[in-house]
């Protein structure tokens, strides 16, 4: 266990074992499943963990209060890496009361089948816990509908559910005052652009909630306890709500024998040559497309290429764009390429891609190569890239 402040304990776990969070994203540092326990005259519990890790999680509330009963269960998020210890939890502790607004019990029955005594609260609702008081903060679709935050005002706290949470494990640390939190900082903008990325309207929203609230320590239920950093992350997720991008460029590609990936090369060179100096090159059957994503929201400049496969798009090629317009990222500036052997396609469904449903800025002429880069496409290569570096100048 470790006090964070004022008798408010972390009672989170790690999970170093799961290859995919929600099955979708790469986990190569793990995960933090985080709870928190605030032991006062009320004993309040705040989100649980998910139920494979209840065995450490228990033991640790244990820790902190001993026989003592838990009297709040607070339920911010009802995913189930948060919510899937609820059952057990009432099973500990038959009599916890617990707290949530009007959409989080419907999910809660539908998820677990649990009723009992619930506390409903609502924006501004505040609960007195005897030193602390706790105030309600509804923030829906950051990132499902049910979504809250929670305001201790005597400590400053906010235990913000999902918001301003980060991949990686816990490494000893909890406080980021304790660690180096240089891994952390590209694992939450990860985090943010896969997982919260397609609702920067609620988050702006929720952050607007919190002008002129002092605030001390955020309490994610992922990634470590931001205190020394705070300003930062309340900042990055500012940014990143409002689609803010860095000057650089992301040249993905699909490619079966080389010849997409050698105009890559040479759309790259060119870029560079012209002055963009931060350029990410990833090949979309390679690289995860979650870090490819992550990219995208860094920077505003977009090139992607892939082959004609059969009479379509390259099947890769074609999963990046529709999780792309999925994410509803907005602000940027878009140029493609395409090659082909027998049946031209790939350029045709790129342009697709663009006019129903990505609507970026289209830059420079795209380049249909077929089989192999000749002198004349690698010249409209160049081209490329050239006109990507200036739009990015302006």
């Amino acid at each position: 266990m470790q006090e964070i402040t004022n008798k408010i304990y972390y009672v989170g776990v790690n999970d170093r074992n799961k290859n995919l969070f929600e099955g979708l994203w790469p986990l190569p540092n793990g995960v933090s499943y985080n709870s928190y326990l605030i032991d006062d005259d009320i004993v309040c519990l705040i989100d649980t963990v998910e139920v494979d890790f209840f065995s450490q999680f228990i033991e640790r509330i244990h820790e902190v209060i001993g026989e003592k009963k838990i009297d709040y269960l607070i339920i911010n998020h009802m995913e189930p890496d948060h919510s899937g210890s609820i059952a057990l939890i009432k099973k500990y502790y038959p009599d916890i009361k617990i707290i949530g607004n009007k959409k989080t019990f419907g999910m809660m029955q539908g998820f677990y089948g649990i009723d009992g005594e619930q506390i409903e609260v609502k924006q501004g609702d505040k609960i007195d816990l005897g030193h602390h008081t706790l105030e309600f903060y509804i923030t829906p679709m950051v990132h499902w509908p049910e979504t809250m935050m929670t305001l201790d005002t005597t400590s400053h706290m906010l235990f913000s559910g999902d918001a301003f949470g980060c991949f990686g494990a816990l490494n000893g640390g909890i406080l980021d005052s304790q660690i180096n939190c240089d891994e952390f900082w590209l694992e939450m903008v990860r985090y943010y652009s896969n997982i919260v990325g397609k609702y920067g309207t609620p988050v702006q929203n929720a952050l607007k909630k919190f002008t002129g609230v002092e605030l001390e320590y955020i309490c994610a239920t992922h990634g470590p306890v931001w205190h020394e950093h705070l300003s930062k992350v309340v900042g990055m997720y500012d940014r990143m709500s409002r689609y803010e991008t860095e000057s650089g460029l992301v040249i993905c590609y699909g490619t079966m024998y080389g010849n997409t990936e050698r105009a890559a090369e040479v759309i790259a060179r060119a870029a560079s040559e012209a002055g963009v100096k931060n350029i990410k090159m990833y090949n979309v059957s390679k690289t995860h497309h979650s870090y490819i994503i992550r990219d995208v929201f860094r920077y505003r400049g977009l090139i992607v290429g892939a082959p004609t496969y059969n009479t379509g798009l390259y099947h890769e090629m074609d999963v990046l764009l529709a999780e792309l317009s999925h994410k509803d990222i907005k602000n940027h500036l878009f140029g493609w390429f395409g090659s082909f052997g027998w049946a031209s396609k790939a350029v045709a469904e790129i342009t697709k891609w663009n006019d129903e449903k990505l609507h970026y800025e289209a830059v420079g002429t795209p380049v249909e190569i077929k089989q192999s880069l000749t002198a004349e496409t690698k010249a409209q290569c160049e081209a490329l890239g050239r006109a990507m570096a200036a739009a990015l100048s302006r």
